[in-house]
């Protein structure tokens, strides 16, 4: 039997219940979790499955930069920068890292998973999440063990790759799979869930980085790389028994019976009629369009097309994945030892982890705008009080202080908190609900493979920047952060509690983007005219 509370009829709403997938998922997505009876132990597992991906993705993220930071794997890997941090005394603090080749190692995961997010994007359409979800696994294994067992940079970044291919499928599956399958209403907490995971699994690598650096012998990277394989062996072993979403039944069958019954399990309720044909109206306009990629960029869709490409921009550059890369490297640029560094990356992360918690509390109580102005406003503060900082006292060659490193640590944290609650949740749910069904595979891609850019060029170009632009680098990223928060307020409508199948609605009432759409219809009831008048 189903648990839940009941989700009413109004406002949109479809009848349903949240279940015990609803309120466990979250959790369970992150900590493993165990199946309580069978009815509800399926849609436990699909979300749990499917978040772990999220796990992954941050464990590759956090774990690259304590690697990076590592004297015995620069040693073996950049003898170059090892020479450099360790020998010479002349090289600015700034720019100790500052190499081609070492990003290269971190980036080269992203412009990876750029090329499969659209290849993912095919599977996905036609053969349905779970595939999608079950190749980033396999791509995960591969990669985790070709990092971990690397004699050679050769090896170390085809191991990346791989991952790389591995996240392209997962975060283009993932996201798009948590939505479908979450009640309107829980939509956000549960999309939230994969934010979360990322989050779980960049803390798990940097505690693990914390402890693996003390082995002695310096091989203490290797186990930091092939971890990975822990997350990715549940992911691929888990998505051998994902259940598809019920859009996704209905977009590749005509079985309707079918998606109804998985409906009726994961709503918990047999009163999902209203639901069922609003995913089989969306699935006969989705079956008009003939190249999806080709449509999304036609007036009806610009809306949506404009934030695809907006949203994970934006995220980008925020300049969270300056202190997800390299924050190990940054707290050593401001004079911290390695373990102190370390550790500091494990203080970043757990702050991170409980503001994205929070997100998920609130995301679907005072909305997503909210949420992204607050946290902009609270980066953009904290970036700029960093950068002063570092500006005025730390030189090229001498460490801050203890008490301005201190304080150059809260700040980070208080910047973090911001993109955590954020976002860091919200840049991966706006894009996976605000699509149509017929779209929705090509614009997730499009979505994922902006992200995947754009952390390539800051990943790639962060170092050199910090090399260059000094403490100047808080103050560009600071800049954008402003930018972002005055789109959001101009040009981002609400989407809390709206069914994503009735999302088109949001942008007929917005203020700008009504014109847009509303002239689009203007035009084809011109050409239908005409067409009549000719006729």
């Amino acid at each position: 039997m189903a648990v839940g509370f009941a989700i009413t009829g109004s406002e949109g709403q479809y009848s349903g219940k949240i279940t015990l997938f609803v309120v466990l998922s979250c959790l369970m997505a992150s900590m493993g979790g165990v199946l309580f009876g069978y009815d509800n132990g399926i849609t436990v597992l699909s979300c749990m499955m499917a978040s772990m991906g999220g796990v992954i993705f941050g464990y590759d993220i956090g774990i690259s930069g304590g690697v990076t930071s590592m004297e015995p794997f620069l040693k073996k890997f950049f003898p170059e920068v090892y020479t450099r941090m360790k020998e010479d005394t002349k090289i600015s603090n700034y720019c100790k890292f500052d190499s081609q080749l070492l990003t290269l190692f971190t980036s080269s995961l992203y412009i990876a998973g750029l090329i499969a997010s659209f290849f993912a994007s095919l599977v996905t359409a036609a053969y349905g999440r779970k595939p999608s979800v079950l190749a980033g696994g396999v791509a995960f294994l591969a990669g985790a063990a070709l990092g971990g067992a690397a004699v050679n940079i050769y090896m170390l970044i085809f191991g990346r790759v791989l991952l790389g291919v591995g996240v392209g499928f997962a975060n283009q599956a993932v996201p798009l799979y948590l939505s479908e399958m979450a009640p309107p209403k829980y939509r956000g907490a549960i999309n939230n869930s994969f934010q979360f995971s990322v989050g779980i699994g960049a803390l798990a690598a940097n505690l693990i980085n914390y402890g693996t650096e003390k082995i002695t012998g310096g091989w203490g990277w290797r186990i930091s790389l092939a971890m990975a394989a822990v997350p990715a062996s549940i992911l691929t072993l888990g998505a051998l028994f994902l259940p598809e979403t019920p859009n996704s039944l209905i977009q590749r069958s005509s079985n309707h019976e079918k998606a109804k019954k998985m409906l009726q399990r994961v709503r918990g309720t047999d009163d999902v009629q209203a639901e069922l044909d609003d995913l089989i109206k969306a699935n006969d306009v989705s079956k008009t369009i003939k190249n999806p990629y080709k449509s999304i960029i036609k007036r009806k869709y610009r809306p949506q097309f404009v934030m695809s490409i907006a949203i994970p921009f934006f995220q980008q550059v925020t300049g969270i994945n300056v202190i997800a890369f390299y924050s190990p490297i940054l707290f050593r640029t401001i004079g911290l030892g390695i373990s102190a560094a370390l550790l500091s990356a494990v203080v970043t992360g757990v702050v991170g982890i409980g503001t994205t918690f929070i997100s998920m509390l609130i995301v679907d109580k005072v909305g997503r705008r909210f949420l992204l102005i607050m946290g902009g406003i609270q980066m953009f503060v904290s970036q700029l009080t960093v950068g002063g900082i570092m500006a005025a006292k730390l030189g090229d060659h001498d460490g801050l202080n203890k008490s301005y490193a201190f304080m150059v640590l809260v700040l980070i944290c208080i910047y973090v908190a911001g993109f955590g609650v954020s976002w860091g949740p919200l840049g991966w749910l706006i894009p996976s609900e605000i699509f149509p069904l017929e779209i929705r595979s090509a614009g997730q891609s499009i979505s994922v493979g902006i992200n995947f850019l754009f952390t390539f060029v800051v990943g790639q170009t962060f170092l050199s920047m910090l090399c260059h632009f000094k403490s100047g680098i808080f103050f560009f990223f600071g800049g954008w952060v402003a930018i972002m928060t005055a789109f959001v307020f101009l040009l981002l409508p609400e989407t809390k509690n709206l069914p994503i199948e009735q999302m088109d609605r949001i942008w007929k009432e917005h203020w700008f983007w009504k014109k847009i759409v509303e002239k689009n219809k203007e035009e084809v009831i011109g050409k239908v005219g005409g067409a009549s008048l000719n006729c």
